[in-house]
């Protein structure tokens, strides 16, 4: 099976078109095995994706995490495969749109130097209600902003957002030691309340243009960075009135743009080309 590994800011996915894996059917073990640091190839996800249209640009796209979950979207996940989309000559527009569990997602290419490509990706509506998140501790919320959640005795005040994936956003000063901020990102990822688990961002406003996360990603753990997770901690931010509606997002290894327009988001950051290769393990 012919893979590339592509990575954004760090989140680094191994991306396999869905004809190079006919009879493989078993798609979360494969993801689990291939995905796999120590045994496989090692990425934080597997993106499986179908051209339906070279022409239009229009591609299915399917997102599944290293323990073998599938993921509604990411918005690196997006920007990866635009990337490979771009470097391997397999659409003919600069425009695409991708085709995912969560609705479509249109992308365009801003630039490209090599194998690095900067991509824009439109994440849409973002979802504010605990039907839609879903988020159900016994009522209906129209909106979850610094709502009291309380994990081991203490209570932190979250804002919950979907954009087409679940979100918890919360904020600090000073961000906790690495190992209590994977403790509180493990709690709350599990947490009933979630009905579907969640992705945690750990947020610190710089100012009103930009701000600081770190990344508890649902089915993955640590990860250095988030296109969806980036523009979860913006719109939260923006929803407490931090920050204006364009925001830069400073992850660990670089930074991301996202801004909140006309209702929808949009995000707008690297990806990088790192390798091809043959899997022959499953």
């Amino acid at each position: 099976m012919k893979f590339s590994k592509i990575h954004s800011l760090g989140n680094d996915f191994l991306i396999v078109e869905e004809g190079k894996i006919r009879g493989v059917e078993d798609r979360p073990a494969l993801a689990r095995q291939i995905c796999e640091r120590h045994t496989g190839v090692g990425a934080d996800g597997l993106l499986i994706i179908r051209i339906k249209d070279k022409n239009k640009g229009q591609v299915h796209f399917r997102v599944f995490n290293a323990d073998g979950t599938e993921a509604e979207i990411s918005g690196n996940g997006l920007r990866c495969a635009a990337a490979y989309l771009y470097h391997y000559k397999k659409i003919d527009t600069k425009r695409l749109e991708f085709h995912t569990t969560a609705g479509k997602r249109k992308s365009k290419l801003i630039k490209q130097n090599e194998n690095h490509y900067h991509v824009q990706i439109e994440m849409g509506i973002p979802l504010l209600s605990s039907q839609d998140i879903p988020f159900y501790d016994g009522s209906v919320h129209e909106k979850i902003i610094d709502y009291p959640l309380s994990i081991n005795r203490k209570v932190y005040p979250i804002t919950v957002v979907s954009l087409g994936n679940p979100h918890c956003a919360i904020f600090f000063d000073r961000f906790p030691a690495r190992i209590e901020w994977h403790q509180i990102g493990r709690e709350i990822e599990l947490h009933p309340f979630f009905l579907k688990k969640t992705n945690v961002e750990f947020i610190r406003v710089m100012n009103r243009k930009e701000i600081e996360v770190l990344f508890w990603e649902r089915g993955v753990g640590e990860t250095l960075s988030s296109g969806s997770g980036s523009c979860a901690a913006a719109v939260a931010s923006i929803l407490k009135d931090l920050t204006d509606q364009k925001v830069k997002v400073r992850t660990s290894m670089g930074v991301l743009e996202v801004e909140w327009k006309r209702q929808k988001v949009y995000q707008s950051g690297p990806a990088e080309i790192v390798l091809e290769g043959k899997y022959v393990a499953f």
